[in-house]
């Protein structure tokens, strides 16, 4: 009989990651940025055929894509190793020579459409307006750049426009749970609510025609819901809601009145319909837990791409009857689906009675090794949900189980759940996380002595803080770019953050106490346990500094502690050999201490 070895990291990231993609306009071919090769690039995919084909050879992480109107080519933006500063392309759709459209260095560009006619590329950019940013438009022919809008007050995004451009409606971001939809008509600027100075925010918004559009909000609500505005009355109204749902996204099929909504409802993304005419909302039955992207085709065809927590992002298109099918089928290599984890979700109280849901993944008993790792997720303001982390089914396969829980300030689950975090990075969440291990250890999951501890950005500085102020729960700590200084952070973020960072963590100097008591790097000396540090040299939010400094002190007591730093990346691993490198480095620096 003939065994194989026991899989190593490489297996769960030989998978082909699949990022942003588009459907040309007569649905012939799909375009997506994957990393085939080991590194992102752009792939051409005939529908007809379904193999791919590559179209770029730059190695860089892709942000946008758009079709021009006739199909002859795509338009598209790249950062450089992760610096998030990305610039504005134009492709063959074959592939071929990128040429240059829009492109300052050290400046960020965001598309945000191409016009009905197929002239006018719409952009959002820092150039010349680093803080609250420009709307700008390109226009393809003559590559004339007008401001359309200057941003003032708050970072400015623009959100969606009429057929022929006249009216725009822009976004004024003052905190992530403080967004304004704005209607640009000509030299006026209406908001779409009655009082755009209360705290909540919108999802996404369309124009219907010249006299309607329709937006996602949480004004004067808990949850978002499905919203209209009257231009000409200049009044909204709700038209749609779920109970105890975020209703997030939204595409447009003009042509048969219909809306298709994504939403979540705690760690589950769903899809709905909703019939304008008949104002009837109904969900449909998707192939995935999560969501990553919906793409309306210029014939009203829907296509997403979506995954579980144990099946990686597939492209999938809707069919007659609302039947789904799969345009690829990416799996784990040599690894059968019902070998991964499908975690389990629980709720328990906090310090406070607080409920919060979480996700338990288990390691199968022939393998359990009895560690449980805790996984405070990043954001704060985001969430974990059932989605596909490579990193999550190597440990669990190698015979870890992990707890992720969604403390307070996590999104999806209304907004006063979310803002408990905002001027309380420190506090709540710190002693959420502790409530789920004290909870884990009530329930018999794992032993007070067998706790690891691990997280990435906000998860990151929450793992520092924990690990400072809790040293005896946790036997090993990783640090993914975590936070170490408040202080620093706060001077730190990139110009467009800084506007929200009062709201978001506080004042430095009117809140330095709490600064202070909330800085992983005030509790140096308690850090004592093993801990392995990972950062990307070219992180625009959590920059090398945060990392460098936590390091060096921590050298200098005598903790021990590995540092490691890629070049080529930034707030994240783009690059499939770093992928593996990270999670392999995780694995082994937690054998060391089980």
């Amino acid at each position: 009989m003939i065994t194989f070895d026991h899989p190593e990291a490489k297996q769960f990231f030989e998978l082909i990651k699949i990022g942003v993609f588009a459907v040309s306009p007569d649905e012939d071919q799909i375009i997506f940025s994957a990393n085939l090769s080991g590194e992102p690039e752009l792939w051409g995919m005939d529908i007809d055929s379904r193999f791919p084909y590559k179209l770029t050879s730059i190695g860089q992480a892709c942000y946008d894509l758009i079709y021009s109107k006739d199909g002859s080519f795509i338009i598209t933006s790249f950062d450089h190793d992760g610096d998030e500063n990305t610039q504005i392309y134009a492709l063959p759709r074959n592939g071929g020579v990128l040429k240059p459209l829009v492109t300052h260095e050290g400046q960020r560009h965001m598309l945000r459409g191409i016009s009905e006619d197929g002239t006018l590329l719409y952009y959002n950019t820092t150039n010349e307006n680093e803080t609250y940013l420009n709307t700008n438009s390109y226009h393809l022919e003559t590559g004339e750049v007008k401001i359309l809008h200057k941003g003032e007050i708050a970072p400015t995004f623009l959100e969606t426009r009429n057929e022929d451009g006249s009216k725009l409606v822009v976004g004024r971001m003052f905190a992530n749970s403080h967004t304004v939809p704005y209607l640009i008509d000509g030299s006026a600027l209406t908001p779409l609510v009655e009082h755009p100075e209360l705290s909540y925010t919108y999802g996404k918004a369309i124009f219907l025609n010249d006299s309607t559009i329709y937006f996602t909000t949480n004004y004067q609500a808990d949850f978002y819901y499905l919203a209209s505005y009257d231009i000409e009355a200049k009044e909204m109204r709700k038209v749609a809601e779920v109970d105890r749902t975020e209703l997030h996204s939204i595409k447009l099929d003009r042509d048969q009145g219909v809306l298709y909504v994504s939403a979540t409802t705690g760690v589950t993304e769903k899809l709905y319909q909703y019939v304008i005419e008949r104002q009837e909302l109904t969900e449909l039955k998707i192939p995935v837990t999560s969501i990553s992207q919906v793409v309306l085709s210029k014939k009203g065809t829907v296509y997403l791409s979506g995954g579980t927590a144990t099946s990686p992002d597939n492209l999938y298109v809707l069919k007659e009857g609302h039947e789904w099918e799969e345009l690829t089928q990416i799996q784990v290599p040599g690894i059968e689906r019902n070998q991964l984890a499908e975690p389990d979700v629980f709720t328990y109280k906090s310090f406070d009675g607080l409920e919060i849901e979480t996700l338990y993944f288990k390691a199968r008993p022939e393998v359990d090794n009895k560690h449980l790792i805790l996984w405070p997720h990043g954001g704060p303001q985001a969430s974990e949900g059932k989605f596909f982390r490579a990193m999550f089914q190597h440990l669990v396969y190698a015979g870890y189980n992990i707890v992720a829980p969604n403390f307070r300030g996590s999104s999806d689950y209304g907004a006063r759940f979310m803002k408990m975090v905002e001027g309380d990075w420190g506090y709540g969440p710190r002693l959420d996380n502790i409530a789920c291990v004290d909870y884990m250890i009530e329930q018999g999951h794992v032993d007070k002595d067998k706790v690891l501890l691990m997280g990435g950005s906000y998860g990151g500085y929450m793992a520092l803080l924990l690990h400072g102020r809790h040293p005896d729960y946790f036997k090993a700590v990783v640090d993914i770019f975590g936070v170490s200084n408040l202080f620093s952070f706060y001077e730190s973020v990139p110009e467009h953050w800084k506007p929200i960072m009062k709201i978001w963590i506080g004042d430095p100097m009117e809140d330095k106490e709490r600064f202070t008591r909330d800085s992983p790097i005030t509790y140096l000396s308690t850090m004592t346990k093993p801990m392995l540090v990972i950062q990307g040299a070219n992180d625009p939010r959590v920059v090398k500094a945060e990392s460098d400094q936590i390091v060096e002190s921590l050298k200098e007591q005598g903790t021990e502690v590995e540092y490691l730093v890629f070049e080529d990346e930034g707030h994240g691993f783009s690059k499939k050999a770093n992928e593996v490198l990270v999670s392999e480095r995780v694995l082994a620096f937690f054998n060391q201490y089980i």
